[in-house]
C-alpha cells in the first residue's frame, strides 16, 4: 500500500518552495552590491562638478550629488551620502555601467593629472621651506609678481604655525597650476602671447 504521506514526491513539502530562495542573490552578495554602489556614489561626489553634470545618470541622482557637493557639515554630509546610496540602489543594470564607463574612463586621464598633482604640492612645500626655491621658480617665470608671491608665502607659514585656514597656502597652489598650464598651451598662444608682450 502506497503511504499517503509519500504523494506529491515529498516529505510533507513540495520542493518548489526553495526555489525563490536560489534565485535571490544572497544577503552577502546583496551588501556588496550595496557597497559598490555606495562607492560609486562617493567618487562621483569627490569629482569635479563639471565632470559629474556630463555623467549619463537619472536627474534626480544627479542633483542629489551636486547636492552633497556642497554640504560642508560633516553629519550632513553623511546622511546625504546615505540618501545618494539609496537612489543608486534604484539606477538599472545599464545606468550602473554608464557611471561606471565614464569614472573609468576618467581615472586614466587622471592618473597624469594626479601625479602633476603631487608634483604641484610638492614645488609649494619646498617654496615654504626653502627661500631659494622662490628664486628659482622667478628664474623660470620672470613675470611673476615677486612682493606678492613673498607676502602669500609669509602668510602660508603663518597660516600653517597657528592652524588657520589655508587661504594663502591654496592660492600659491593655484598660481603654480597656472604656471603649469601656461607651459602646455599649444604654441600658437605661445606666439601670440610673445607678440603681445613684444608690443608693449
Amino acid at each position: 500500500m502506497v503511504n499517503p504521506n509519500r504523494s506529491g514526491g515529498g516529505v510533507g513539502f513540495s520542493s518548489s518552495e526553495f526555489e525563490d530562495d536560489y534565485e535571490r542573490p544572497s544577503k552577502s552578495e546583496m551588501k556588496r552590491q550595496s557597497d559598490a554602489l555606495q562607492k560609486l556614489g562617493k567618487e562621483l561626489v569627490e569629482a569635479p562638478r563639471d565632470r559629474v553634470k556630463k555623467v549619463p545618470m537619472p536627474e534626480d541622482v544627479l542633483d542629489a550629488i551636486l547636492e552633497c557637493q556642497n554640504i560642508t557639515n560633516h553629519e550632513g554630509r553623511r546622511r546625504q551620502m546615505q540618501f545618494i546610496g539609496k537612489k543608486m540602489r534604484t539606477l538599472d543594470e545599464a545606468e550602473v555601467a554608464a557611471i561606471q564607463k565614464a569614472i573609468d574612463s576618467w581615472k586614466g586621464a587622471s592618473k597624469s593629472e594626479t601625479a602633476a598633482m603631487h608634483a604641484l604640492e610638492r614645488r609649494r612645500e619646498k617654496l615654504l621651506a626653502d627661500d631659494n626655491a622662490l628664486t628659482a621658480l622667478l628664474t623660470e617665470a620672470p613675470h611673476l609678481d615677486v612682493q606678492h608671491l613673498r607676502t602669500l608665502i609669509r602668510n602660508a607659514r603663518k597660516e600653517q604655525a597657528e592652524n588657520k585656514p589655508p587661504k594663502a597656502y591654496r592660492e600659491i597652489f593655484q598660481i603654480l597650476k597656472q604656471l603649469e598650464a601656461a607651459k602646455h598651451k599649444p604654441a600658437d598662444d605661445e606666439d601670440a602671447a610673445d607678440s603681445e608682450e613684444d608690443d608693449e
